[in-house]
């Protein structure tokens, strides 16, 4: 059994920021699934808000007007306490991951450039070309070493002890040798990412499966807003690969086949910078009427950046272009990119407060795993890579609080008889004879996708429902063709999938029951937002049965009441 006094699980922005903030006061140890610099943050390609006013664009810009922007976006289902915290942290955050050596793209005059984001009132995103998250990843991931952080990189987290209201610690395997261990901690902090791969077509790594937030659900940690799915409005064609909001704040255009820039039509004043909710249903809307182009692929709408010129294009958006080369064979300087929208960001998570705690004592959670809830119904571009670090940033403060408050002792005895039950799990899956898993996986994305994407209805969402539950029954018999522990990925696969058929559950019950339409959350049947019935949370907790037990909770208003949200 391994110790720390605290634990993070996850390499990517969110536990790095954590980690940094707790290691000079305690022994920190950092479980990560993958190298901590490849990490699903390093594909955040557009930037990080903050209403930094240097900007003779945005010279009237302030925390306040950037808390109203994302308060807006959010259909009015975030919590407002939350996000101010978030948006007045937004330039501290920017400037200390300047000063700590982050290589921002600059104005003429040095200071730190910001393009427009949708939905921003004012140029705030602060940006290193296209390449964002890699320049920030690589900037914490230096000073977590510099520091002393412990990490284990290729460690694959099985479980989490939760007995008695407290967390206790993890199950985790080293991926090299095979070996599970137990890894006792006073407190635990996730920072596991998303679950994107829960659908057939995502902008999300592969590692994305949402395992930490299902392993939380398991665990009885309720599960907050998990209906509200954030789709993309540009993945390159095919590969689902992210074309970075950044193209469209740079002036990228979007094009339907008849040669309109279509937004025109929808959002005439933001065009193609309104909020991604919107610009994605346009775009599905405009394939759905017929007026997209066809490709062996798949139906596609050009996003055209051949006006912006070949230097803007490679000053600003020079990954953008290495990837259409690479992927798609295009060279977007001279033709327009074949884009669709596709599964990118989960709003719902862990439920979790503004100080990044839970209800189980010890457990804290921050990121795309976790809902605070600072996007609601709907996340803003620039916001997500924010939200990263502050909740990283706030969750270590909140911890070297409460256990400066009470010593939490970690129960060794839950944490071995968790092993126990992870172990009888690994016998069940690698007898022969079983379903393989991949079969599921694959049928699972593709229900997701059909029948809880951009469109939604009632018939659709009970359909997915009834084979959700049908591949969670399947799912009690599927085993691996290997029974080898090491380096055993598809053994890995199969014990997230439980985590990811769970997510699933959640977010399709959950759409199923909100009968209105709010954000991301788009329902044919109800298409009105209903603020009367609707302007709650929607809390999920494992029943007893293993199935999602639905309750509300009321979202905190402080000072924005909820208006009509137009753009």
């Amino acid at each position: 059994m391994l110790y720390h006094d605290i634990l993070v699980v996850g390499g990517g922005l969110t536990g790095l920021r954590a980690a940094v903030g707790l290691c000079d006061h305690y022994n920190v140890g950092l479980v990560s699934k993958v190298y901590p610099v490849r990490s699903h943050s390093i594909a955040a390609q557009g930037g990080i808000n903050a209403a930094l006013t240097n900007n003779p664009e945005s010279k009237d810009d302030s925390w306040e007007k950037h808390t109203f922007d994302t308060i807006k976006g959010s259909d009015y289902l975030g919590d407002q306490n939350a996000i101010e915290i978030m948006c007045k942290e937004a330039i501290k955050i920017v400037y200390e991951m300047e000063h700590w050596g982050c290589p921002f793209s600059r104005f003429p005059d040095g200071t730190i450039a910001q393009r427009p984001f949708g939905g921003a009132g004012y140029p705030r995103t602060c940006y290193s070309a296209d390449l964002t998250g890699h320049s920030l990843l690589n900037t914490l991931y230096e000073r977590a070493v510099a520091k002393g952080v412990k990490i284990y990189p290729e460690w694959f987290v099985a479980a989490l002890c939760v007995e008695d209201g407290q967390c206790h610690g993890i199950i985790a395997q080293d991926t090299h040798t095979g070996a599970y261990v137990p890894v006792s901690a006073k407190c635990t902090f996730f920072g596991t990412g998303g679950y994107g791969r829960v659908y057939q077509h995502s902008t999300n790594a592969l590692i994305n499966t949402g395992s930490g937030i299902g392993m939380a659900y398991k665990a009885g940690v309720p599960l907050k807003d998990m209906e509200f799915v954030q789709f993309h409005p540009t993945s390159l064609i095919g590969t689902n690969i992210l074309m970075t909001e950044g193209c469209r704040g740079e002036g990228g255009y979007l094009i339907n086949n008849k040669g309109e820039r279509f937004m025109k039509n929808y959002v005439p004043h933001f065009m193609e910078l309104a909020p991604r909710d919107i610009v994605s249903r346009s775009i599905q809307t405009e394939i759905n009427e017929g007026r997209g182009f066809e490709h062996p692929l798949g139906k596609y709408i050009q996003l055209d950046l051949r006006h912006l010129g070949k230097e803007k294009i490679l000053d600003r958006l020079p990954g953008i272009r290495h990837i259409c080369i690479d992927f798609i064979g295009i060279d977007p300087i001279l033709e327009p990119i074949p884009i669709m929208p596709s599964q990118h960001y989960s709003m719902g998570g862990i439920d979790v407060n503004e100080r990044a705690a839970s209800e189980a004592k010890g457990f804290y959670a921050g990121g795309e795993c976790s809902c605070v809830s600072v996007h609601g119904a709907n996340r803003l571009g620039g916001n997500s890579l924010l939200e990263t670090i502050v909740f990283g940033k706030l969750a270590a403060k909140a911890i070297l609080e409460d256990l400066e408050k009470q010593d939490l002792k970690p129960n060794e005895k839950a944490l071995l008889a968790l092993k126990d039950s992870v172990m009888k799990k690994i016998h069940r899956l690698t007898q022969p004879g079983g379903e393989r898993p991949y079969t599921i996986t694959t049928e699972l994305g593709e229900v997701m996708n059909d029948k809880v994407g951009i469109f939604r209805t009632k018939s659709e969402l009970a359909e997915a429902l009834e084979k959700v539950i049908e591949l969670k029954d399947r799912y009690k018999n599927v085993s691996v063709s290997s029974a080898v522990l090491h380096m055993n990925y598809e053994l890995q696969s199969a014990i997230e999938l439980e985590f990811m058929l769970d997510c699933a559950h959640a977010i399709t019950l959950g759409a199923l029951l909100r009968e209105e339409s709010r954000g991301a959350h788009y329902r044919l049947d109800f298409a009105k937002r209903d603020d009367e019935s609707w302007l709650k949370h929607t809390i999920a907790r494992i029943g007893p049965d293993g199935d999602p037990v639905i309750s509300y909770k009321d979202v905190v208003i402080t000072r924005y009441q909820p208006m009509e949200r137009k753009y």
